[in-house]
């Protein structure tokens, strides 16, 4: 293992992933990925692949707009195919009030120019024939959305970095983090010690553990979110459904399998990463009254992960306080994957040549200083 780098990424997924690639391609290659078990060990590998920009806050909405414009065009780049299939997200609502913050969600999309729209129950199952139009009163629905597979991303991330001089250092844990001046100056692992230019935190819901080795409060929580995925069937469905009155998810991947979730109201913070027969009781019951052909389905299997929880559902990026080569990138309250290319550039941006964007700068950690404008749509 090397024992000094330009840039010390802590994490392994996604984001870890991503920004690696992104500093190798800009002429930054002394760069070394420390991971405390294996790719795509966290949330990355077990989150559901979705990929939509129908958010409620602009961050989250160009970070997204971003985002979808690199994964269009990704596999070509990375030589790995990501499965991406851009079929659409339907978000579904069934109270007014529902429908009410989706009316006002696709007039800012509209401002930041997304092509979302409105739809009637009717027009909703005219995008999903499947769908029981009479559990809802209406639905947003953006044909750019879609998904893809987690794995094939990161693998393609990772094998181009690594060509381009990226070090990728498996089940090696970071213990600690020694700090002078304003600096971090030693990241202690159990391997050993490395001297970094610029360490960044991209530890998911192990991001405020890290943090605080330096000194760092982050407002982050760790949150079990529980999912499953059936036997295949013939592909029936392209689009990803979600529904904003449950926090419901699913959609059908390349091999034909329904893949889902859904959070459980009563879940508290911490990094249980049991499985629970409550969460299928509810997943199933509610799944069916969406589709009730799904009922002819078996469940293969079923897991979980932690979403990496903010106060405001939205990623804390950029340069710490006080600690000026820490940088964050944590805290994506279960979009990380949705957002990764984007947040991948705007931090390598900065990491290069101090550029310090705007949406850097709004989700900054100092923003938990100020009043806090949160997201809404917090679900797959």
């Amino acid at each position: 293992m090397r024992r000094r780098a330009d840039v010390v990424i802590i994490g392994a997924g996604v984001t870890g992933a991503a920004l690696a690639y992104e500093l190798a391609v800009r002429g930054i290659r002394d760069v070394v990925i420390l991971e405390r078990r294996f790719p795509c060990a966290g949330a990355t590998g077990r989150c559901g692949g979705g990929i939509r920009q129908q958010f409620t806050t602009p961050h989250n909405i160009r970070l997204a707009m971003e985002s979808v414009k690199r994964y269009e065009t990704l596999s070509e780049e990375l030589g790995v195919d990501i499965e991406f299939v851009q079929g659409g997200y339907l978000i579904l609502a069934e109270t007014e009030g529902e429908r009410e913050a989706q009316e006002k969600a696709v007039a800012l999309q509209h401002d930041l120019g997304l092509p979302s729209v409105l739809l009637t129950p009717e027009e909703a199952v005219g995008v999903l024939p499947l769908l029981d139009g009479g559990t809802i009163i209406g639905a947003t629905y953006c044909p750019t959305d879609g998904h893809a597979n987690p794995f094939r991303v990161v693998e393609g991330y990772l094998k181009q970095a690594r060509r381009l001089g990226v070090a990728v250092e498996k089940f090696t844990e970071v213990v600690g983090l020694e700090v002078q001046g304003g600096r971090i100056v030693g990241v202690e692992t159990n391997r050993g010690r490395i001297s970094p230019g610029v360490v960044v935190n991209a530890a998911g819901a192990w991001s405020g553990e890290i943090a605080r080795m330096a000194g760092v409060e982050l407002p982050n929580v760790p949150i079990r979110h529980e999912i499953a995925i059936t036997e295949p069937v013939q592909l029936i469905m392209e689009v990803m459904v979600i529904s904003i009155h449950n926090g419901i998810y699913f959609s059908q991947t390349k091999e034909g399998q329904i893949i889902g979730g859904i959070g459980l109201p009563d879940e508290k913070p911490g990094r249980n990463l049991s499985s629970s027969l409550e969460f299928l009781r509810v997943y199933a019951r509610e799944l069916l009254r969406y589709v009730p052909a799904f009922g002819q389905l078996s469940v293969l299997r079923q897991w979980a992960g932690l979403y990496d929880v903010t106060p405001d559902a939205q990623p804390i990026l950029g340069p710490t306080p006080g600690l000026e080569n820490l940088i964050q990138a944590n805290g994506f309250s279960g979009h990380g994957f949705m957002i990764a290319p984007a947040v991948a550039a705007h931090l390598a941006d900065y990491i290069e040549g101090g550029t310090r964007s705007e949406i850097l700068g709004k989700l900054s950690l100092e923003r938990f200083e100020r009043e806090l404008h949160g997201e809404a749509f917090v679900v797959g």
